[in-house]
């Protein structure tokens, strides 16, 4: 998947991966999502740290804080914790630090999913916007970050422009 257009669209770009799941945080499970969003991004060109890997939360809520803090990443994903468990709060952190939700986004992401499972639409995520960073909730499934891929890969290098503010459809 990789080439010199979908490295240059990466250029001097970050992205960083959360993913919520307290039994992988506790070592009590593995994390499969994560990888697969980090090589995602990495093939993009975009500098990625590793997955954070944390409980639901608290702990994603600190992780997405400590992300804006310094040098905030154009894209921040997470994966899990969008569920209707009572302990599933990603969406609700994330809702806390968007400025403006792109609910189309979640729309697609539920519409592709649907091709695959009904309960699809049982995941509460949210895609928006802080700052000049993206934000999108996806499930912790291995097959709704996949379809995640499938709907953000086409949408990457324009989101990418409109956070920077990049005028001009697509002049890049």
């Amino acid at each position: 998947m990789k080439s010199d257009a979908n490295e240059q669209l990466g250029q001097n770009r970050s992205a960083a991966v959360i993913v919520a799941s307290t039994s992988a945080a506790a070592g009590e499970a593995e994390d499969k999502t994560g990888p697969i969003l980090v090589e995602w991004f990495r093939g993009f060109g975009y500098a990625c740290p590793d997955p954070i890997v944390v409980g639901d939360g608290d702990p994603v809520r600190d992780a997405i804080a400590s992300l804006l803090r310094d040098t905030p990443p154009g894209f921040i994903v997470t994966t899990g914790g969008t569920g209707l468990n009572p302990d599933d709060q990603t969406p609700q952190v994330t809702a806390e630090f968007i400025d403006f939700e792109v609910p189309g986004v979640m729309h697609a992401l539920w519409a592709r999913g649907l091709t695959s499972t009904p309960s699809a639409v049982m995941s509460r995520g949210l895609a928006g916007v802080t700052g000049q960073t993206f934000i999108v909730n996806l499930p912790g499934s291995r097959g709704g970050v996949r379809d995640g891929i499938l709907v953000l890969t086409p949408l990457l290098p324009h989101i990418q422009e409109q956070i920077e503010d990049v005028h001009g459809h697509g002049a890049r």
